[in-house]
């Protein structure tokens, strides 16, 4: 063999010498375990009352494990429980007229009306009697014309009384118009909920944790005056935290959502923790000052969150984590909280 062509030879050995060298560092086996390096991340919640009132009293302090409904702080509710007893009555008094307008008028009710029409009848008829009496005087001149006016008026009053008695009668056995009823049970449903809102007012004088946590932060002491703006507490979360990690362009496609994985700490680098894959971003984006990687040549990589389920409460907030993928084993079914896919979605 001819000595160029044996330097031939020799540059494509070397060629593909060098080529499955980038290939295998940059496609590693899948066998292989991919290592990620990347900081502890947990969600994070800032408490404040709903309402604006002193506050009368502080609970827990700050590093203390609270449960999911705990009550954290109180309000004064010195000015809250009068109006909740005034609102209530203001229902009842409501409701009572609400039943009076349903059930109508009584049986003695219309028996009243029937005799006050009975007596306006009878004090009609004897007026009428004394009129005709004093008309028939007039002939004989023994009567004045106004004593006959007198009692001509008396009888057109009277019958005027008949009227009234009788319209009484009928309005006490019809009952109420429907349009009063109507009226009344709209007031009664403003006044219910009236009290609804005053009473949630009233539970909202309790500042209750929404989940499991740490008091990361006491911000707010007794005697101070509450706002909805203003935060009570601090809360980390206990539950599901994650390990923010990045990965560069060519691993990409040996990492998927659910894959299973092992995180170590510098903390407890023998009490290693499982994992899964939650989240990949489908942007690319810069490498991050505070990236963590063995391999820093590629300028783009892709956002990467591994959660675990910290039952021991081992992860703090920036921990540097390193993250082992395993491909070899089964997927993890995604929770809930492990599917967003927003890339700037905070903790």
């Amino acid at each position: 063999m001819s000595k160029p062509l044996r330097i031939i030879v020799l540059l494509l050995v070397l060629a593909g010498i060098g080529s499955g060298a980038w290939w295998y560092l940059h496609h590693p086996a899948a066998n292989d375990a991919l290592t990620l390096y990347g900081n502890v991340d947990l969600r994070q919640a800032s408490l404040a009352f709903n309402g604006s009132e002193r506050i009368a009293g502080v609970l827990v302090e700050e590093g203390d494990m609270v449960k999911k409904g705990q009550v954290l702080a109180r309000l004064d509710t010195n000015r809250l429980s009068p109006q909740v007893r005034e609102a209530d009555a203001t229902v009842a008094a409501q409701r009572a007229m609400v039943m009076k307008l349903r059930n109508g008028s009584r049986p003695e009710e219309i028996a009243q009306a029937r005799a006050n029409l009975a007596s306006a009848k009878a004090d009609a008829a004897n007026a009428n009697i004394q009129y005709e009496r004093r008309a028939a005087l007039t002939a004989t001149a023994t009567i004045s014309k106004q004593d006959l006016d007198t009692a001509k008026a008396a009888a057109g009053v009277a019958g005027a009384k008949v009227e009234v008695a009788q319209s009484a009668l009928d309005l006490a056995i019809a009952g109420p118009r429907a349009e009063e009823l109507l009226q009344a049970e709209a007031q009664l449903r403003a006044n219910e909920a009236q009290l609804a809102l005053i009473r949630q007012e009233l539970d909202d004088a309790e500042l209750v944790a929404p989940f499991d946590a740490v008091v990361r932060s006491r911000l707010m002491e007794p005697g101070e005056m509450a706002a909805p703006t203003k935060p009570v507490f601090s809360l980390a979360t206990t539950g599901i935290k994650w390990v923010r990690a990045y990965v560069s362009e060519p691993n990409l496609g040996h990492v998927r959502s659910g894959m299973r994985a092992r995180i170590t700490t510098d903390s407890f680098p023998d009490r290693p923790q499982d994992g899964w894959v939650g989240f990949i971003s489908p942007v690319a984006e810069f490498t991050p000052k505070t990236v963590e990687t063995e391999d820093l040549r590629s300028s783009l990589v892709y956002e990467v969150r591994v959660f675990v389920e910290d039952k021991d409460d081992l992860f703090r907030l920036g921990m540097p984590a390193t993250v082992k993928l395993l491909p070899d084993e089964a997927p993890k079914p995604l929770p809930q909280d492990a599917n967003s896919t927003d890339p700037k979605a905070k903790p």
